[in-house]
């Protein structure tokens, strides 16, 4: 029986959550396969995700492929007068080639990932911000690796068995391309580029709504997708305020690391739970992390128990006070609508 009962705190109740975990981990898995996963009726399931994506308080978008993404890509922290940062940050959330805006706390820092190729990037950051004469300084830390990023990140509301049964299966392999090692990407013609792009803002698309936007058979779309699936080419990402997980507290933190413990420890903090995206980059530090903590007192304890042992000499924490746009996708609780 599916009881919906209103968290006081305005938290997602425990089978939201669970449906959110099943997101993450298949961005298009369809109703009745998760039902059965997770035990509940696909009725169910289905209302529930109907009402999830109809307020907005989840949104499944594709996320371009993680390492073309990072190549290029830089990490931009501006400085900015006093009640200034709300229309810089939502003048970079206005820019397509700027995927994610975070106001900091103190209202005084703006954080943005800038994936705009070279010209767009230049007259951004010599042109553009410079002009607006509100930036007092700008830093820009070059990806330089990529050790995670947020479509990775799991809320943990599903057993590993459950996640294991909802992972997306492999296609059977063509013949020298063993499935996960492919000898390289399928060239891309404009049909594919379409398909990519319809699933942008909306990865859960059906096959039949696919093929009347883009006007092809459905048979056409499902075997697009299953190529572009093989190619890793169909990345999901779950677009949710983490504050209806419990995640009081959201934080980017800029670690300076020993350069021969560099690799080993981004690959630590990858696959902790709290983390949700983890980069080396240039600048002072040569490692930053986004966490997600429940309160300061869990993020304190991350940095003793977690980043201690792990050979980080310095740490300089942000703590986010707002998200703008996260995943290409503008958040409406920013301005409170």
């Amino acid at each position: 029986m599916d009881t919906e009962t209103a968290d006081p705190a305005g938290l997602l109740d425990g089978l939201d959550r669970r449906l959110v975990h099943a997101l993450q981990v298949d961005g298009r898995a369809e109703p009745g396969r998760i039902a059965e996963v997770l035990g509940v009726s696909a009725r169910t399931v289905s209302r529930r995700l109907g009402r999830l994506f109809g307020t907005g308080a989840v949104r499944v978008v594709r996320m371009p492929d993680a390492r073309a993404a990072a190549l290029g890509a830089l990490l931009l922290r501006l400085r900015v007068p006093p009640g200034r940062a709300d229309p810089i940050a939502l003048a970079l959330a206005a820019l397509d080639g700027v995927p994610f805006v975070d106001v900091m706390l103190g209202g005084q820092e703006v954080s943005a990932v800038v994936l705009a190729d070279a010209p767009a990037r230049d007259r951004l950051l010599y042109g553009r911000l410079p002009a607006t004469g509100a930036v007092l300084e700008s830093a820009a830390h070059a990806v330089l690796h990529l050790f995670a990023d947020a479509s990775a990140w799991r809320c943990g509301a599903l057993t590993p068995a459950e996640e294991a049964a909802l992972a997306p299966q492999p296609p059977s392999d063509p013949p020298g391309h063993p499935t996960g090692h492919p000898a390289g990407r399928p060239p891309l013609d404009a049909l594919d580029h379409r398909l990519l792009d319809a699933l942008g803002r909306d990865a859960r698309r059906s096959h039949a709504a696919l093929a009347g936007a883009l006007a092809v058979p459905e048979s056409t779309v499902r075997r697009r997708l299953r190529r572009l699936g093989a190619a890793g080419l169909l990345r999901t990402h779950v677009s949710v305020d983490p504050r209806l997980l419990g995640v009081g507290v959201d934080a980017n933190l800029w670690l300076d690391v020993e350069p021969g413990r560099l690799a080993a420890t981004g690959a630590a903090l990858a696959g902790h739970p709290q983390v949700h995206g983890v980069l080396a980059v240039s600048g002072p530090g040569n490692l930053t992390a986004a966490v997600f903590c429940p309160d300061h007192a869990a993020l304190y304890r991350f940095q003793t128990e977690v980043l201690g042992p792990l050979g980080v000499r310095r740490a300089e924490t942000a703590i986010v006070a707002r998200a703008v746009k996260r995943a290409g996708i503008g958040l409406r609780r920013f301005d409170g609508r």
